[in-house]
């Protein structure tokens, strides 16, 4: 059952604002995000369920591209720094439209390459240094820039499906962190000085792993997995200042952020959209069922939080920004 928890993360979720305390503006900031679909805004094509009702219903009041409701964590990550939410890569037409950044998160991608033949975190930063040999962002653009960094377990999820067994995902996960080290390295060597490295949430409370017991309890073992993740990313994330010798990394406590917004909420650990979000059959009949409360729902779907459920993780993440 957990091996099957684990794949289905990865699988589910390509297939099928409120504001919050705006940082100090006296600087342009950009933001670049890089990542999978807790960052994506719009990236994937037509084909993706992110790009389907009821998708965005919330915000922007149509599908996006965003898997949610509404708002992701780039939004709000945006919001804090008083900018606009950067447009996806796949969406600039021309120069004048990277004013404020650009989002080269993907949905289903990982550190390394998922099931899906998407640009992984490597290539999203290839992007971004084409860019950067362009010239269209200069030493002063990138200098006073963010970079929020997102990845939620895909790869752990593509190494499930292709090895059907846990035997050496222990190892793999240390590989999965080292790479993405000299990934956020990179970031650093072009000049940027604010990077937000998050951590994974609670895979054990996502809905897909609450199913079996009617949404009642998160999968333990899940959970711990996800801690031992969290601490080895934080603990290289500790490691990489000391040798900046100052605080150009900082780690976003996800897991601790998605726990906290499930404190207290009745059905916390319900899909607000059940069934195959999404999607719909031959007759064109929904093959999903929306809550009536959107507002009180921490998940959107089976993996992801919804435009509330991001609003209250942000709320118990937003200190880690005041840097």
């Amino acid at each position: 059952m957990l091996l099957k928890l684990l794949i289905c993360f990865l699988c589910c979720g390509i297939v099928s604002t409120s504001t919050v305390g705006a940082g100090n503006e006296d600087v342009k900031k950009l933001l670049f995000a890089f990542g999978d679909s807790y960052a994506d805004t719009g990236n994937l094509p037509s084909i993706s369920v992110s790009w389907r009702p009821p998708y965005g219903t919330t915000f922007p009041g149509k599908p996006s591209g965003r898997f949610s409701d509404g708002r992701v964590l780039t939004d709000y990550v945006a919001s804090f720094f008083g900018v606009r939410p950067p447009l996806a890569y796949r969406r600039i037409q021309n120069l004048s439209a990277v004013e404020n950044g650009i989002n080269f998160a993907h949905g289903g991608t990982g550190v390394f390459q998922t099931l899906f033949d998407l640009p992984n975190m490597t290539t999203q930063i290839d992007f971004f240094q084409q860019l950067i040999e362009k010239n269209v962002f200069g030493s002063d653009d990138l200098s006073s820039s963010i970079a929020l960094v997102s990845l939620a377990g895909n790869d752990y999820a593509a190494y499930l499906a292709r090895n059907g067994t846990f035997q050496g995902l222990e190892g793999f996960s240390r590989s999965v962190i080292n790479q993405l080290m000299l990934n956020v390295r990179r970031l650093n060597r072009f000049g940027m000085k604010k990077i937000f490295v998050s951590g994974i949430g609670p895979l054990g409370c996502l809905p897909q792993s609450t199913a079996s017991n009617s949404y009642q309890n998160c999968n333990a073992a899940l959970n711990n997995f996800s801690i031992s993740h969290n601490q080895l990313v934080e603990q290289n994330i500790f490691q990489l200042n000391l040798e900046a010798a100052a605080p150009v990394f900082t780690y976003l406590d996800l897991y601790t952020g998605l726990m906290s917004a499930l404190g207290g909420v009745p059905n916390r650990l319900k899909p607000c959209c059940a069934g195959e979000c999404g999607a719909v059959d031959k007759n064109g009949k929904n093959k999903y069922v929306v809550c009536e409360n959107r507002s009180r729902s921490i998940f959107w779907d089976s993996i992801h939080p919804s435009n509330f459920g991001w609003n209250a993780v942000f709320s118990a993440l937003d200190k880690s920004f005041l840097i």
